[in-house]
């Protein structure tokens, strides 16, 4: 597969891949693949990235690893995956739980909306997702939240 990437993005990603590389053999771990993703402004699911990485037991997941050349094509799918959502998908999404139709929902609704659906998650996580996000009557504006996520 050709790369759509500039030199520059190139070498941007290069610079972040090599942030990651903690035992400095020019390589990161099965189990860094989708953290860099997202520090590079991606947002792979982990079924995604599992697919990508060809589906590796948790062992391999912990022990193999990558070098640049063989996380640069696995960035282009991610890139290019027309399944990726968007801002409007998000946003939409959430309007659902916006009872009174004033671009809020209400933080404990969120909260168990994110540990029940799709990919769970933790508490901590979730906590520091939602830091900062409710106002005082507990309720989150789901757009500014959106944005929010999508700018971590």
């Amino acid at each position: 597969m050709a790369s759509t990437f500039s030199a520059d993005q190139i070498e941007d990603y290069k610079e972040a891949f090599g942030l990651f590389d903690r035992v400095g053999d020019s390589k990161i771990s099965f189990d860094q693949v989708a953290d860099i993703m997202r520090a590079l402004g991606q947002n792979p699911t982990n079924k995604a990235v599992n697919k990508i990485l060809g589906n590796p037991s948790a062992e391999e997941m912990a022990n193999k690893r990558i070098d640049f050349e063989g996380f640069l094509p696995m960035l282009q799918t991610v890139v290019n995956d027309p399944q990726k959502g968007t801002f409007d998908d998000y946003v939409e999404g959430l309007r659902v739980f916006d009872k009174e139709g004033n671009g809020t929902v209400m933080g404990a609704e969120l909260r168990i909306v994110l540990q029940t659906l799709g990919e769970k998650m933790k508490e901590a996580e979730i906590d520091a997702l939602m830091q900062g996000q409710e106002d005082e009557n507990g309720c989150v504006n789901y757009e500014a939240f959106v944005k929010h996520i999508m700018s971590v």
